[in-house]
């Protein structure tokens, strides 16, 4: 397979897409035979690397925090990566973590999640914030994710985005200090104390 950087990014540690067709789809992607993780983004295929320690540590706050919130009250479940979710035929991506609504439950297989989650949270790093924040950013606003959490453990950041006529809206933010909240979790919140150490 011929690797070529996405998005003006570069090899190491970051996505890559793999040159090898012109389109991929789901039925492609289910018949790949090696152990790397890849997303399928409008038809190309991007290998997804290990992410780093520190990646994880945040990961493994928030979703402690979110799945104790959601498990107590009843609302849904929530999954981490990597899980399948199966926007369309040339869209699978693998959010760090997501929340789906008891009401949606049925969107939930053993393959993976075939539907739009409700909540997706994406845990960047500098080689990705490109990516994270406009490439993906518009697949969940375009296939109506409701809200949207984009964290950052370089700048200590969280922003959290809810869907607002077709378009994301800010609608909590914080660095270095504070909380945010979620709109769609009604009592919802993060202390970015919790989060990054």
């Amino acid at each position: 397979m011929v690797k070529t950087p996405y998005n003006g990014l570069k090899e190491g540690g970051l996505r890559m897409k793999v040159a090898t067709r012109e389109r991929y789809t789901y039925q492609d992607y289910l018949k790949l035979e090696d152990d790397k993780r890849y997303e399928l983004i409008e038809g190309e295929l991007i290998m997804v690397p290990a992410p780093g320690t520190e990646h994880q540590r945040n990961a493994r706050e928030i979703l402690v925090k979110l799945y104790l919130f959601v498990n107590e009250t009843g609302l849904g479940e929530v999954f981490f990566a990597p899980t399948d979710v199966i926007l369309s035929e040339e869209c699978v991506v693998q959010p760090d973590l997501l929340f789906i609504s008891k009401e949606r439950l049925n969107i939930i297989e053993k393959r993976g999640v075939f539907g739009p989650p409700d909540l997706v949270v994406e845990i960047i790093s500098p080689s990705t914030a490109l990516f994270d924040a406009t490439t993906k950013r518009d697949i969940y606003e375009r296939f109506g994710i409701r809200e949207y959490w984009l964290v950052s453990p370089e700048e200590k950041m969280v922003e959290v985005f809810t869907l607002e006529e077709g378009r994301y809206k800010i609608f909590s933010q914080a660095r270095q200090a504070g909380k945010v909240q979620s709109h769609l979790l009604a009592e919802f919140e993060l202390d970015l104390r919790d989060i990054f150490f």
